[in-house]
């Protein structure tokens, strides 16, 4: 009998361990450690931070799906691995501490033969002070239902006070310096300028779009360059034209410092800090690691060992430190397994990436103007998938190579809300293959020039209204769930 013990349940971690259950006999358990005791779409977080849609839409519980699939919950936070064991007992182990109201506070070690660390991102609002909506802090977030329920709120009083006739300005993006995930930010400002619209205030309140990126169009991944209608174009031009057609001002290359209750300060690629007022700030945090420590048969603290300082956890990347310039596509991870502990793995946002895709840069002060590597969304799920059907091979002795899911070989479809409504709404869709760019094999644009492409239409928000659906039906194991891609 084996154990795979998946930590997280998001994205990665969820479709692993709905894989992994599917692929193996009752006699393996497969067990998630979640803190949390509801699954969140989090694409659909959008437009519950609009009050398009309510947040009871976008959760559902985990325990009686995980009750019915015959998968174990244990509603917790892992925080300590120790992959020698502990003492005279060898058999690897993670600690954690229970967050179930009935066991709250307690902690106790899980055994593992399999571990999978899918727990993503730690939202890092403490790195900007002030940013936030925790904590006495002064801004608003989309990033988790909750959140998403609080902003809507605010953003229906911002609504209500340009009815009455006072002039407002809404401030959306990025509130780090080396924040990812600008297309939430991208997408929630164009919803927010589209429900303005609809509510007849638009000429009354100023949008202001406020993103780390160095051009817009750039979303993590250093751009994309494609043939449009036989001409070759960027997506930098396709996302300017779209700013200018709706009217949100931008500040690109901008790392903000500070944000205090109605203004924030940023700093520019030149140096400069300026002040910018706000009445209504969403402003997306950088993300880290989850703060865990590892450690060996004796107590050695080994953390270092299998995760960077940024607290993911390494993989079977090129972490040597190499220049910007002299990474290639190779260097990026095929297997994300950890190069110490072969039954380790990442998955989603929790591996380290050896290095951003996009130029990093900073300000003549030293602060950091560089935008993470997104590895949300489909990455996610193809790499929980691929590493649960790495470890059912191992499991029922298959003699073959570990799968490879790697960013350099993979396509992505992202397609972004640009304003919720059946009639009148639209979404920017966009296909990049691969995401991390391969100049070797691609020289003219680093990646293929026919499958990355871009389009804007109606038909886009169909599509994101349909997979909204698609995607929960997986989600919650229900007939047909295997026939959806991830």
């Amino acid at each position: 009998m084996a154990r795979v013990v998946v930590l997280g349940a998001g994205v990665a971690g969820h479709t692993a361990a709905q894989h992994l259950r599917r692929m193996l006999s009752k006699q393996h358990e497969v067990v998630v450690i979640s803190p949390n005791s509801q699954w969140n779409w989090i694409p659909s977080n959008i437009w519950v931070g609009t009050g398009r849609m309510d947040k009871s839409k976008v959760l559902f519980p985990l325990r009686p799906v995980y009750d019915k699939k015959g998968i174990i919950f244990h509603q917790a936070k892992a925080f300590e691995i120790y992959p020698e064991g502990r003492g005279e007992d060898e058999t690897p182990v993670v600690k954690i501490e229970y967050t179930d109201p009935s066991k709250a506070g307690t902690t106790d070690f899980i055994a593992y033969d399999y571990l999978i660390n899918a727990t993503g991102p730690k939202l890092n609002f403490d790195a900007t002070p002030g940013l936030g909506p925790d904590n006495g802090g002064n801004s608003l977030s989309v990033c988790t239902a909750d959140h998403a329920d609080e902003t809507q709120k605010e953003l229906k009083k911002i609504i209500e006070a340009a009815k009455a006739g006072k002039p407002q300005r809404l401030v959306i993006g990025t509130g780090h310096g080396t924040c990812t995930c600008q297309g939430a930010a991208f997408e929630y400002a164009f919803n927010v300028e589209f429900e303005l619209r609809e509510a007849g205030v638009r000429d009354l309140c100023e949008v202001v779009y406020i993103t780390n990126e160095y051009e817009l169009g750039d979303f993590g991944v250093g751009g994309m360059r494609f043939k449009q209608n036989g001409f070759m174009t960027t997506s930098q031009l396709w996302t300017e034209s779209l700013f200018r057609e709706r009217g949100v001002k931008a500040i690109s290359g901008a790392a903000v410092k500070r944000v205090n209750k109605g203004s924030l300060v940023y700093e520019t690629l030149d140096g400069s800090e300026h002040e910018l007022d706000f009445d209504f700030a969403m402003l997306l945090p950088p993300f880290s690691g989850h703060p865990f420590k590892a450690f060996a048969k004796d107590g050695s603290d080994i953390t270092s060992t299998i995760f960077a300082p940024s607290g993911f956890m390494k993989v079977d990347a090129d972490y040597s430190g190499k220049a910007y310039e002299d990474w290639d596509a190779e260097d990026w991870p095929k297997t994300y397994q950890n190069p110490t502990y072969d039954n380790l793995f990442a998955a989603g946002i929790s591996f380290a990436p050896p290095h951003q895709i996009s130029k990093p840069r900073s300000t003549p002060n030293g602060t950091p103007v560089a935008p993470a590597p997104p590895r949300t969304g489909q990455p996610s799920g193809t790499i929980g998938r691929t590493v649960a059907e790495t470890i059912v091979d191992r499991i029922k002795g298959k003699n073959k190579p570990a799968k490879r899911a790697s960013m350099t070989e993979m396509g992505a479809s992202c397609v972004a809300s640009t304003g919720a409504s059946l009639m009148s709404g639209s979404a920017a869709a966009m296909i990049m293959y691969p995401i991390v760019p391969d100049e070797k094999k691609y020289p003219l644009t680093g990646r293929h020039p026919y499958h990355t492409r871009g389009e804007i239409g109606l038909f886009g928000h169909w599509i994101k209204f349909m997979l909204h659906y698609l995607f929960i039906h997986k989600a919650k194991g229900r007939i047909g769930w295997t026939l959806i891609p991830e």
